[in-house]
């Protein structure tokens, strides 16, 4: 099939705009919000990378499990570092290496030749490795060239270039004050000249897709001596800060509210953030800049601190705890930790799986990453979906997708001689908004229409019966599709006017 367009859908604040999606699966959202079947950790994984053929996860585990397995058996030891196959979701064998510290990031170089690690460790197989690794994805083995002597921890990673960007909560890089922010190059393993020099801690960085300008999110009130709270566009040779208009949609911290960058995803001509706030009421969301001019674009004011953001499928997808979205839903429905958004405006999108928030952060997903046309997704959750699955999920745009939960039986009136009117609340599809809705008569289709619907809008759907036979009892029944499932009610019993 060819691309689709996904039109506007508007009812009662459910709004979409109009997004490409990708057309291998039927679901409107580009990507099944069934998991698929992945092996587990047994403690949060905290960096996700995806690269020739295989996903490699980093984090606070000690083992890793099969799909089904509960915690505690069936485990295979990995410290802190594992990989896994991007089509199966099964260990991968040849990927074990002993560390002695917590892998918090991961990325894959632009090739998918090599994948680096940043974190506390200090060796890796009884080497010197200082916060900072790489390996050769093609033989797993460690790359010579890549061991930077840094003094403390490693937090984020990013690609721009022949230079490897990282930031974290260290002072010094081979014997060199680098304040928080420092990069390599990825040839030599050479300490660069870029220094922004943080005076607080950075916890994500992305480059622009053209390596242009690099972006940092984090907790510092200082990029080079000069004012930038939280969030800062940088030059990619100097680290010198650049103009950043698109930064005021963080609010200065204050007592009640101090919101901090937790993740940054860049793609295109646009680049996304994501926020976390202690406070009540404090900005928690996504915010979307442009990278030529840096003005703002969009801001979404879900609470609920976002921790993870990743595009896919022209859809950008986010790990957090939102528990309430103006414009869509509000406190009361629960915690929904997965959701995706409209990059064209922030609004959200057809697609409602879920996990749950387990220990050490109770927070949920914490990291995303995608192989191209799927979807990784790391934190300290112990179920998905309502399932056993700790710490690592995946989701992909093979198979038909969720299904739509049962209607009720409808109810009936006879509004009119000949007609009877059937009424049912909307059914739900963690995939799908808009659902085709037939009335059958027996076994035979009298009406049919489409309707959207969302957890937090379920309106009443009518259909009409306009032929019905007179002095007659029919029974009725609604059935549900989206396209690749059918659901039907059981029948409701009327004598026609």
């Amino acid at each position: 099939m060819g691309t689709r367009l996904l039109v506007a859908l508007g009812i009662s604040g459910l709004v979409l705009g109009v997004v490409p999606a990708a057309p291998a699966t039927a679901t409107g959202a580009g990507l099944s919000a069934v998991a698929v079947s992945t092996w587990q950790t047994d403690a949060s994984v905290l960096g996700l990378a995806v690269a020739k053929g295989k996903a490699y996860v980093g984090g606070r585990f000690l083992t890793v499990r099969p799909p089904g397995a509960a915690a505690g058996t069936h485990e295979t030891s990995r410290t802190y570092l594992a990989a896994f196959s991007q089509s199966t979701g099964a260990l991968d064998a040849g990927m074990n290496h002993v560390l002695n510290g917590i892998v918090w990031a991961v990325v894959a170089s632009a090739d998918g030749s090599r994948v680096y690690i940043g974190g506390d460790f200090t060796r890796v197989d009884g080497q010197v490795r200082n916060r900072i690794a790489a390996f050769n994805t093609a033989t797993g083995a460690l790359v010579a060239a890549i061991a930077p002597q840094v003094s403390y921890r490693v937090k984020a990673l990013a690609i721009g270039g022949s230079s490897l960007y990282f930031g974290g909560s260290f002072g010094i890089v081979n014997g060199v004050t680098r304040n928080r922010a420092a990069a390599i190059s990825t040839v030599t393993g050479a300490l660069l000249p870029w220094n922004p020099n943080a005076d607080n801690d950075v916890y994500a960085i992305d480059a622009a897709d053209d390596n242009s300008k690099v972006y940092l999110g984090g907790t510092f009130a200082k990029i080079g001596g000069t004012s930038h709270w939280a969030v800062a566009s940088v030059n990619n040779s100097t680290g010198a800060p650049l103009r950043f208009a698109a930064a005021s949609a963080v609010p200065s911290p204050s007592s009640g509210c101090t919101s901090r960058v937790k993740d940054i995803e860049t793609s295109g001509s646009r680049v996304y953030f994501a926020n976390a706030g202690d406070g009540w009421g404090c900005f928690d969301g996504t915010w979307a800049a442009d990278v030529a001019t840096g003005n703002l674009v969009w801001k979404s004011t879900c609470l609920g601190a976002t921790e993870a953001i990743t595009m896919v499928n022209g859809w950008l997808f986010k790990g957090s705890h939102a528990h309430s979205c103006p414009g869509a839903f509000s406190d009361g429905s629960g915690t929904h930790f997965l959701l995706l958004q409209n990059p064209a405006n922030g609004s959200l999108g057809p697609w409602f799986p879920n996990t749950n928030a387990g220990p050490p952060t109770s927070v949920g997903p914490l990291v995303s990453a995608t192989g191209g046309s799927d979807l990784w997704i790391g934190g300290d959750f112990t179920k998905v979906n309502g399932a056993g699955q700790q710490g690592l999920t995946r989701f992909t745009n093979l198979g038909a997708g969720a299904a739509p939960s049962a209607p009720a039986s409808p109810t009936l009136s006879r509004p009119a001689i000949g007609q009877v009117k059937a009424t049912v609340q909307a059914s739900l599809d963690n995939d799908d908004i808009r659902l085709t809705y037939r009335l059958l008569r027996g076994t035979t289709v009298v009406a049919v229409t489409r309707v959207s619907s969302a957890f937090w809008s379920r309106p009443t759907v009518t259909l009409t019966d306009a032929t019905a036979p007179t002095r007659t009892t029919q029974n009725y029944r609604i059935e549900v599709s989206d396209g690749s499932h059918a659901v039907r009610s059981g029948y409701s019993t009327v004598t026609v006017r």
